[in-house]
């Protein structure tokens, strides 16, 4: 599979911080990229630096976007306002603040049709049903004359990805779907945006702090903290061995089950502090919580530097591997 996103040493900063620095990840056609890390992690502003959706106090200072070889950082409104919806689309994370209440779901969906593919509203309208249809909502026909009000959190986050595959993107960025719906919709809603990922065949970027999610459905994880990128893993080995200290406190501050499908009984462990500390530091941003840090993490952020196969690390203290492993786009190209 060929590469459809490349970011390259990507930096948001506001006037007096530097929420996401010297990010760089690729994304392939047609797979699942789990971006994770506690609330302070700049998952979301990467998300809307990717769409040049980013607050006005804010700027892309250095790296490149480069979607389908095209460098979004620097084309004009314009032409970014034509990919938005039509190549790249983004699923918010609260749907009841994303749709427009005094509008009806269908005028909704039919906006994006006619503005996008160029459909006449009687056209529009029967893809708007179809839509609906394919994000499996009970009778279509009446949710088109529906308002948001009315609809179930889980209905209304299925209308937002109706609206966001309405014009087959190549790109579906999901920043967290899942949120504020129960167990078993955020199943469904996952199914979902895994099926259309396979049917459509569209990439998709999925930002979550849910490990299970990452686990079940993401073909890579990469692992942010404090808008730097601290570990890049296929799940498998990330989780049966997590080699930087915060990836391992995540892991230990999740819930497990045993092979009885019984949770564990011992007290989940907790990572000390707080994000928010990270930005007095001139080195490695986790060291004020980290139970490894060294003398040399207070001064200098540690290389990116492989980690066997498909797997890489940013951390002072875990040791070089002994053979460098092929490139993450060489092992996602693989999966």
């Amino acid at each position: 599979m060929a590469t459809l996103l490349d970011i390259q040493g990507l930096t948001i900063s506001f006037p007096n911080a530097t929420p996401v620095k010297d990010l760089s990840f690729q994304v392939a056609e047609a797979e699942t990229l789990a971006i994770v890390g506690e609330s302070g992690s700049g998952k979301s502003l990467t998300a809307l630096a990717l769409m040049r959706l980013l607050p006005k106090t804010a700027d892309i200072t250095d790296g490149s976007i480069r979607f389908a070889g095209e460098d979004l950082v620097n084309i004009p409104e314009p032409a970014m306002r034509e990919r938005r919806g039509r190549d790249i689309a983004m699923i918010f994370q609260e749907p009841m603040t994303s749709l427009n209440p005094v509008l009806t779901i269908g005028r909704q969906i039919v906006e994006v049709l006619r503005l996008h593919r160029g459909l006449t509203r009687a056209q529009a309208r029967r893809e708007a049903r179809d839509l609906l249809d394919l994000v499996r909502i009970p009778d279509p026909d009446r949710c088109l004359d529906d308002y948001p009000h009315r609809l179930s959190g889980g209905m209304r986050q299925r209308v937002m990805i109706a609206i966001a595959v309405a014009c087959r993107p190549k790109l579906l960025i999901a920043d967290e779907p899942t949120t504020a719906l129960d167990v078993t919709i955020q199943a469904q809603v996952l199914e979902l945006l895994d099926r259309l990922r396979r049917e459509l065949s569209l990439a998709l970027l999925l930002i979550t702090h849910d490990l299970g999610v990452v686990g079940q459905w993401a073909d890579r994880v990469v692992v942010m903290y404090a808008g730097r990128k601290v570990e890049e893993a296929p799940p498998e080995p990330l989780f049966n061995d997590p080699l930087h200290p915060y990836t391992q406190g995540l892991l230990a501050a999740s819930p497990r089950l045993h092979d009885d499908l019984h949770y564990r009984d011992s007290r989940l462990s907790e990572i000390p502090g707080s994000i928010s500390s990270a930005v007095k530091e001139k080195g490695c941003p986790f060291v004020p919580r980290c139970p490894q840090r060294r003398d040399v993490c207070r001064t200098v952020f540690p290389d990116t530097t492989m980690a066997g196969l498909g797997r890489s690390v940013a951390c002072h203290a875990v040791p070089p591997p002994i053979a460098t492993g092929p490139s993450l786009h060489d092992a996602a190209v693989r999966l």
